[in-house]
């Protein structure tokens, strides 16, 4: 703490000169010389005076106490700015307005500002569509009642133009990754991912601190898989453009819904699709700087098992395993009698069904309540009829991929047309005979006398 600090302290009366003393080091004879200086020369009394010469700006003891006073007794409520007027319109104290704040912060009076962050610079568009997306969500009431939603935007940050936008009761995994598998299927895969630190994009050891890259959430893990680069935004001031966006909607979505009689999430969604989007586009996208796009179509045909939220768990004696209070079991397989021990990895799919796989096997698909999904063109069968034959037609097998029986003796014979065959065998008897023949010598026997 700053000694005039400490002086003004004492002259607001929030300590006494002696411990004014006591805090600076130094004697009381001393504090009490310090206090004749000040009372004779002002605020600027304690100044060097081996020039001789005291400062012509000096202000008075008695006019520093008196702000001091106005503050606490009559003014405390007011900022330093509005104080500032009050003492020159209403008392006639003709102080610099940097002076009164100086003078009420090193008294504790008022709280210091904050120091003043570095000067930055508004981050350049990405040149290309498809570089950068932003992903967010904004919390509002968009009924205009007192209901609260999400709404979910992906948008480019090379043309701000809007590829996905949905309301949801709550940002999540899954409603993140309905977004992302949707705006791959019909753009393509894209380059990177600009998104802020929730648990679901990024794992933060400790708030404020940096996210840990080497451990992956569900979103971090698909997306690593497809070769996108995720980015964490610090601060809120760095996802600018994103922030904008959404005053943007706020201002007019709400509005919009009103006017056209929607007040259920799914009218808000399929108005979204079938009209909003493409009207926010066209008012408000704008050219990119290079032609071309950095979207690349997929070929992938697994995006259903890449999102979807994977668990892995060991198979139990009774081959079942279980998630918290859930629990599946697992039928016999073709390659295998029973898996217990083994690893398997649960996909929870975005559709609500759940598929258990051991290895690239797919060895049990269920339903939301737990029931096993049967094949397509199946009927259930009652409890009473009896398990059917492992090597039939009717055996267990996996769902998905592994629907089709592979028999041992499942290939075609080799079929030949009854002409060929005649033809065939006639060429062959006729190249056959002059070859006996030819081979057909008379035996002579030949004795020794």
């Amino acid at each position: 703490m700053k000694i005039q600090d400490v002086l003004l302290k004492a002259m607001a009366k929030k300590i006494t000169w002696w411990e004014a003393a006591e805090i600076i080091g130094v004697s009381d004879r001393t504090m009490r010389r310090w206090r004749e200086r000040l009372e004779e020369g002002g605020y600027a009394g304690l100044a060097d005076r081996r020039r001789g010469k005291p400062s012509a700006r000096r202000v008075a003891l008695a006019v520093v106490e008196k702000v001091l006073q106005l503050y606490q007794e009559t003014y405390h409520d007011l900022n330093v700015r509005h104080f500032h007027e009050k003492l020159r319109a209403e008392h006639g104290v003709e102080l610099s307005y940097t002076w009164v704040q100086k003078a009420l912060q090193g008294a504790g009076l008022v709280a210091k500002g904050r120091r003043r962050g570095k000067h930055r610079r508004r981050r350049e568009r990405r040149p290309m569509t498809g570089m950068l997306l932003h992903i967010d969500g904004s919390k509002h009431q968009w009924f205009g009642d007192a209901r609260w939603h999400d709404l979910i935007v992906i948008l480019d940050d090379a043309n701000s133009e809007i590829y996905y936008a949905q309301l949801v009761e709550e940002e999540s995994t899954r409603t993140v990754m309905v977004g992302l598998r949707e705006v791959i299927e019909t753009e393509g895969l894209f380059c990177s991912l600009y998104s802020d630190r929730g648990s679901h994009f990024f794992v933060t050891a400790k708030a404020g601190e940096k996210v840990d890259k080497h451990r992956l959430t569900q979103v971090g893990r698909a997306l690593k898989e497809l070769g996108i680069q995720m980015i964490p935004a610090y601060s809120p001031q760095a996802r600018g453009r994103s922030e904008r966006n959404f005053g943007t909607w706020q201002g007019r979505l709400p509005q919009e819904l009103r006017l056209a009689g929607i007040t259920t999430v799914d009218g808000a969604n399929a108005f979204l699709r079938s009209h909003y989007i493409a009207e926010f586009n066209g008012k408000f996208m704008v050219a990119t700087a290079q032609k071309g796009t950095a979207f690349r179509r997929t070929g992938r045909a697994d995006l259903e098992w890449i999102f979807s939220v994977q668990s892995e768990r060991v198979v139990e004696k009774d081959n079942t395993v279980a998630i918290a209070d859930r629990h599946w079991q697992l039928e016999k397989t073709r390659f295998r009698s029973s898996l217990a021990g083994c690893t398997v990895t649960i996909h929870e799919h975005l559709d609500g069904l759940v598929s258990v796989r051991y290895g690239p096997h797919v060895v049990g698909r269920y339903q939301m309540d737990g029931s096993p999904l049967l094949p397509a063109g199946s009927k259930s069968k009652s409890k009473s009829q009896p398990p059917p034959d492992s090597r039939g037609k009717d055996r267990t097998v996996e769902a998905v991929e592994n629907q089709k029986q592979v028999f041992p003796c499942s290939r075609r014979p080799l079929e030949i047309s009854p002409k060929a065959r005649d033809s065939h065998f006639s060429t062959a008897a006729t190249a056959v005979v002059p070859i006996l023949k030819k081979s057909k010598k008379p035996r002579t026997a030949s004795r020794r006398g």
